[in-house]
C-alpha cells in the first residue's frame, strides 16, 4: 500500500508496505525528487512481518510466549516488536476440532467468529490465507485420485483457519478456486481437476507467491508435487527470494523420495526452509496424511510478529535473526525466514515473475 502526503514546503512521502510485502522503490527517482526541491525528503517505511515456530528437541510446539521473550535483529540492528499474535490462540477452534479428530461444527464456528468480531477478539485482528497448489502433470497419473482424496481431507480439516484457495498446475497454472471460506466450493475445485502434461512447478509457484504477496495477515502455500520441474522458465532461487521478501510460507509435499531426484529435493528443501516452511517426502498415503497433519499443526502454532526497521542504509538483502531471550528458553528451536530484499521495480525477481506469467499463458 502506498501512502503519499505532500505539503507545500516540507513534503514528506511515506511509502508503506504492509506485512512484509515488496518495497518497490526507485532510488534514481528519489534523487531526482530531492534535486528538484531541496526541502523535500523521502523516507521509506516497511512493516516486516515474521511467522515464527518455536519447538523443543522432540518437535513439540512451545506456546504461551510473550513479545519480550523474542529478540529480533535486522542486519544485527535490534528491532522493536510492533505487533504480536500467537496462532494457538487465534485458531483455538481448529486445534480443538483437530484433537477431536473431526472438523469444527460450522454453526458453532460462525457463532465463535461473530463473537470474536464483535468483541474485538483475536479472529477479528488477523486474516489468514492458504493457497493449495496441486501437481496435475503426467507425473501424477498413477496416484491422481489418491492425491485428490488427501487434499480434500486437508481442506476439511482446516475449518476455522481462514480463507483457502485451490490452484492446480501442469504446464500452465489453473486458479480453480480463488480464496474462499466455502469448503464445499473448494472440495468441488479439487474433484474437478484433470491430469495434464509437463510440470512447470517453479513458474506456477512464483505466480502463486505473487498472488499471495499483497495479502494482509499470515499467508502460506502448500504444494503437493509428484515429480521434478521440467517446463519452467524461472529457477527455484527466484521463487525462494520472492517468498522471503513477501513473507510467504512455502510447504512442499513431494511423493517422490529425495534420493530419486536429488536436485529437485534440494530445491524443495531450500525454497521451503528459507521461507520459514517445511518440505516433506512421502513414500505412501500414510506419509501424505501425516505431512498434511503436520502442516496444519504448524500453521496453528505460529507466532506472528512485526516491526518497523530501524534506520538502515542497506538497500539490498537484509538479514533477519530471531532469538529467544532468557536462560530457560535457550533450549528451544526457532524456525522463521532469515531475511528479505528491498526490490526495485526492474529487479530480477519481478522480471522472473512476469516471465513465468508470460510462459504460463503462452503455452
Amino acid at each position: 500500500m502506498f501512502l503519499t502526503s505532500v505539503f507545500t514546503r516540507r513534503a514528506v512521502t511515506l511509502i508503506g508496505v504492509a506485512t512484509g510485502y515488496l518495497l518497490l522503490t526507485d532510488a534514481y527517482a528519489s534523487r531526482a525528487v530531492a534535486q528538484d526541491d531541496p526541502l523535500r525528503f523521502r523516507m521509506d517505511v516497511v512493516l516486516v512481518q515474521l511467522n515464527v515456530a518455536v519447538t523443543d528437541d522432540k518437535g513439540n510446539y512451545i506456546t504461551g510466549l510473550r513479545p519480550e521473550d523474542f529478540l529480533v535483529t535486522e542486519d544485527k540492528i535490534p528491532e522493536k516488536i510492533s505487533t504480536f499474535e500467537e496462532s494457538a490462540e487465534v485458531h483455538k477452534g481448529m486445534l480443538e476440532s483437530s484433537a477431536a479428530g473431526e472438523p469444527k461444527d460450522p454453526v458453532k464456528a460462525a457463532a465463535t467468529d461473530l463473537e470474536a468480531n464483535v468483541s474485538g477478539g483475536a479472529a477479528s485482528r488477523i486474516s489468514d490465507s492458504v493457497f493449495i497448489l496441486f501437481d496435475t502433470s503426467n507425473y501424477m497419473y498413477r496416484s491422481f485420485v489418491f492425491a485428490q482424496d488427501a487434499i480434500a481431507d486437508f481442506v476439511r480439516s482446516m475449518d476455522g483457519y481462514g480463507k483457502i484457495a485451490f490452484y492446480s498446475y501442469s504446464r500452465n497454472l489453473l486458479r480453480a478456486t480463488t480464496l474462499t471460506s466455502d469448503r464445499f466450493r473448494l472440495e468441488n475445485g479439487v474433484r474437478s481437476t484433470v491430469a495434464g502434461d509437463d510440470a512447470a512447478l517453479y513458474n506456477s509457484l512464483l505466480l502463486t507467491v505473487q498472488d499471495a504477496a499483497p495479502l494482509r495477515g499470515r499467508k502460506a502455500i502448500v504444494v503437493f508435487s509428484n515429480g521434478p520441474d521440467n517446463a519452467s522458465a524461472v529457477p527455484p532461487e527466484d521463487v525462494a527470494e520472492l517468498a522471503q521478501s513477501t513473507g510467504t510460507l512455502i510447504y512442499i509435499i513431494s511423493t517422490r523420495q529425495a534420493q530419486e531426484d536429488p536436485a529437485s529435493a534440494a530445491a524443495f528443501e531450500r525454497m521451503s526452509r528459507v521461507s520459514g516452511g517445511k518440505a516433506y517426502f512421502a513414500k505412501n498415503w500414510r506419509d501424505e496424511k501425516n505431512a498434511f497433519d503436520s502442516i496444519r499443526e504448524d500453521l496453528a502454532h505460529l507466532y506472528t510478529l512485526s516491526y518497523y526497521p530501524q534506520p538502515n542504509p542497506n538497500r539490498g538483502w537484509r538479514s533477519i535473526s530471531v532469538k529467544l531471550v532468557g536462560k530457560n528458553l535457550q533450549k528451544y528451536h526457532i524456525r522463521s525466514r532469515d531475511g528479505y530484499r528491498l526490490l526495485p521495480p526492474n529487479s530480477k525477481a519481478v522480471q522472473s515473475s512476469s516471465e513465468a506469467k508470460d510462459d504460463s499463458e503462452s503455452k
